[in-house]
């Protein structure tokens, strides 16, 4: 059996406009929130070169960090760094590199994340030498702890922001690869289930044509050795090889195509398989079980021995489901058909005693009629009654013979 192994994580999935819209507004946002704070925080005896840096190259640096951002994805830890050094130095740096650490983050891996939240702590003091009046709580005893204590928590929220989100995304992308092998898996056990059913059935139809062979092979002998017989008698030897080698082409036709592995001849023989014939004993046998079944059998002449063999099989399935499925329900049976118009089989039950219990799903038994249906040239239709049980109907061919 092929093993399925789980897939090796891809990278995250671009981003949508919106979704890039949205996170680059808020970095703008902020970054211009806290220019304004710095610009405020001024004071009027401030140097003319630092209000020409405020004004001048403060945004330059924070428009090219913002720049910078669209290659985050590319190379977070490389653009991360830039964004973070440039901070100290551009209150405008400040929002890309928030979002810079963010995306960091959702990678989860503490060598990457550590260093850059430690540098995001240092460019925030840093930057608090460069604007001195942006000290939280400033003139304090303990001004220089407070401030670091509040940098330290500002960045550590960002970094459980980006790790929330990665771990969100890691979930997403196990779930889908769960749903995505499973699916894989049920398609496999589907096509093992119609191959087995495919070999379960060549192996029905072995004996049946052996049988047809071997007497074509016996009548032609008694042809071949017997010169004395007169010609009523070949006559009706050669009838009957005819007549057996039109039934042994029509059960090889209905076998064509099917996969079958090497076993036919180092396996015991099966028994010969049960047909039409067979179904009151199958009926009685699901009485005795507790079933309450109907049989009502409208066929006029014998059915093709395959449609007869799948009639009986679809029979017995369906008794098999309502027992498993719908105990107490009733059951009611019908085989009708006649040569030319083909043979209908249906099976369906009235419920079982639980109003609330769900109509059988689809399983592999039914995948295996329908299967079986199928290359005999017939069809099954099977779901849930519209008031209540479960319903299976086939169509089976039954053509007229031809005579000589």
């Amino acid at each position: 059996m092929t093993e399925i192994s789980m897939p090796l994580r891809p990278g995250p999935a671009p981003l949508r406009w919106w979704q890039q819209g949205w996170r680059l507004l808020v970095v703008v946002l902020f970054a211009a929130l806290s220019w304004i704070i710095a610009k405020q925080s001024l004071p009027d005896d401030v140097s003319g070169m630092l209000v020409t840096w405020l004004c001048v190259a403060d945004p330059i640096i924070g428009v090219a960090m913002l720049a910078l951002l669209g290659f985050r994805r590319r190379w977070p830890v490389a653009v991360a760094a830039i964004t973070t050094a440039a901070s100290a130095v551009s209150t405008t740096a400040s929002g890309p590199s928030l979002l810079a650490l963010c995306s960091v983050a959702t990678r989860r891996r503490s060598r990457e994340i550590v260093p850059i939240a430690v540098g995001g702590v240092i460019s925030g003091m840093a930057m608090t030498v460069l604007y001195p009046d942006l000290n939280v709580d400033n003139g304090l005893p303990g001004a220089f702890w407070y401030t670091v204590a509040f940098l330290a928590l500002a960045i550590s929220a960002v970094v459980a922001i980006g790790v929330a989100v990665g771990s969100r995304r890691e979930v997403i992308w196990s779930l889908q690869q769960r749903t995505e092998i499973a699916e894989r898996a049920q398609v496999a056990r589907a096509a093992e289930a119609r191959i087995l059913e495919r070999h379960r059935i060549a192996r029905e139809m072995h004996d049946v044509l052996a049988h047809r062979i071997s007497l074509v092979a016996m009548q032609a002998g008694v042809l071949t050795y017997r010169p004395d017989l007169d010609s009523e008698q070949v006559g009706a030897i050669a009838k009957t090889i005819a007549d057996n080698s039109r039934q042994a082409l029509e059960e090889l036709r209905d076998v064509l195509g099917v996969l079958r592995a090497d076993e036919l001849h180092t396996s015991d023989p099966e028994p010969p398989q049960p047909s039409l014939a067979a179904l009151p004993t199958l009926v009685a046998d699901a009485r005795d079980s507790g079933l309450a079944v109907t049989l009502t059998d409208r066929t006029v002449g014998d059915p093709p021995v395959t449609s007869a063999r799948t009639a009986y099989r679809i029979v017995q399935e369906g008794l098999t489901n309502v027992g498993k499925h719908a105990p107490g329900a009733r059951v009611w049976i019908g085989v009708e058909g006649t040569a030319g118009e083909g043979l209908a089989v249906t099976v369906r039950d009235s419920g079982g005693d639980d109003a609330t219990r769900p109509a059988p799903l689809s399983g592999y038994g039914l995948l295996g009629l329908t299967e079986r249906a199928e290359l005999v040239g017939g069809t099954l239709a099977f779901g849930p009654r519209p008031f209540g049980g479960f319903q299976l109907r086939a169509t089976l061919p039954w053509p007229v013979a031809v005579e000589d």
